[in-house]
């Protein structure tokens, strides 16, 4: 494990690898700090390639050691192709990173693992998070296949979906009367209270970083190449800022030629605080989130800030994408790509589709959009779709309707 401590973010001190989430100095986030020595001589392309396939295959890379036993391993999701989708758009090259195959669909299943692999190693026996309902089914499906108690914290007025995927693996689920930053404020305060893994709260430090491997994956299905773009939904902001991450280490290793690629972000218009900031110059500021994309309404991002300097530093930018329009991008994504992906999906299309209207984005680019989470799990935006047209079970009357003569 090459991970030696943990450094806070804005005044630097150093503190030890434990189940611990912001400095005790100056209350900013904890990053874990690498041997980038030990990992220059262990990582090689060939080293990663004769990896198990899955996030593991980056242990040198993330601060936690592999599980000796890797259960219900996340990673290497599908990078697909979407030529119609890039016609469609005016895109030169597009793929789509399904993380809808990680076990629970989504791409909180990486953080978890991670995350988790910490809370084993220090002895703790039950996992929680609080949640807008993919970490819920990712915490629930790993404390299950760990043999852990899991304990989860969501908004009362979640999607149904999203509360049974996680109740089916036996957690005990506690709907807050609130939104999901009164979810959080909750487990912040029981963090210092219950001996328990708070998976994005005092273990948020190990968790992020399972982000960085979706970037790792993406440069090794591309053939040890970097795209040119990649557009990612944006929550918290931890996922945006670690995929910039996960390129530059790539970078630094040697691993791979080239410049970051340029990341784009979507918000929704009924939360979009980093979008705002972005665009302002300032620091970002909580807003009350009402949006039908519940995955990304988190209004007080604990990773806004860095979202927006990662937006800066790899010349990219951060869009608003109005409500109306995220279903549609759902069915666009669906009936060009054949992929149905949740909220967020429509979102980041939402996102990609302003950077090209824009001219940031063109034929002359090769860009990969993150679908992070499966469309089954929210699928009344495009509930109108539906619409089946009603037949008896008569072919000459099928015939007859379509104006094919016998």
């Amino acid at each position: 494990m090459p991970a030696v401590s943990l450094r806070c973010r804005r005044c630097e001190a150093e503190h030890e690898l434990v189940a611990v989430g912001i400095c005790s100095k100056c209350f900013a986030p904890l990053e874990p700090v690498y041997d980038l020595a030990a990992q220059r001589a262990a990582i090689s392309r060939e080293s990663i390639e004769a990896g198990p396939l899955s996030i593991w295959r980056y242990a040198d890379l993330l601060p936690v050691a592999a599980p000796k036993e890797q259960r219900l391993a996340p990673g290497m999701t599908p990078l697909v192709s979407a030529p119609r989708l890039a016609a469609a758009l005016g895109i030169g090259e597009l793929f789509v990173k399904l993380d809808t195959a990680n076990p629970t669909h989504s791409f909180k299943d990486r953080v978890v693992a991670v995350a988790c692999a910490k809370a084993v190693e220090l002895g703790l026996e039950t996992l929680s998070c609080s949640s807008t309902g993919n970490l819920a089914n990712a915490v629930a499906a790993r404390a299950a296949a760990e043999g852990m108690e899991a304990v989860v914290f969501v908004p009362s007025d979640l999607e149904p979906e999203k509360l049974l995927a996680t109740a089916v693996y036996g957690a005990t689920l506690y709907s807050v009367k609130g939104t999901y930053d009164d979810c959080s404020r909750l487990n912040v305060e029981l963090s210092f209270e219950l001996p328990w893994g708070f998976v994005n709260t005092n273990l948020r430090s190990y968790y992020a970083e399972g982000s960085k491997t979706i970037a790792y994956e993406i440069v090794e299905q591309l053939g040890w190449e970097l795209p040119t773009a990649v557009v990612s939904p944006i929550a918290s902001g931890a996922l945006y800022a670690r995929l910039a991450k996960g390129f530059q280490e790539f970078l630094d290793l040697g691993l791979v030629e080239g410049s970051l690629p340029r990341l784009f972000g979507g918000q929704p218009e009924g939360c979009h605080p980093v979008q705002t900031a972005f665009e302002s110059g300032q620091r970002v500021v909580p807003v009350r989130p009402n949006s039908i994309a519940r995955s990304l309404a988190i209004g007080s991002p604990a990773d806004g800030d860095i979202a927006v300097e990662t937006a800066k530093l790899t010349n990219g930018a951060i869009y608003s994408v109005p409500e109306e329009d995220i279903g549609p991008n759902m069915a666009l994504l669906a009936e060009q790509a054949g992929i149905f992906g949740e909220t967020a999906a429509g979102v980041t299309l939402g996102a990609l589709r302003e950077a090209v209207r824009r001219g940031e984005l063109g034929d002359r680019d090769r860009v990969v959009l993150l679908v992070t989470g499966d469309g089954l799990k929210t699928p009344e935006p495009v509930a109108d779709r539906l619409r089946p047209i009603q037949i008896a079970p008569d072919a000459d009357a099928l015939l007859d309707r379509l104006g094919i003569v016998v």
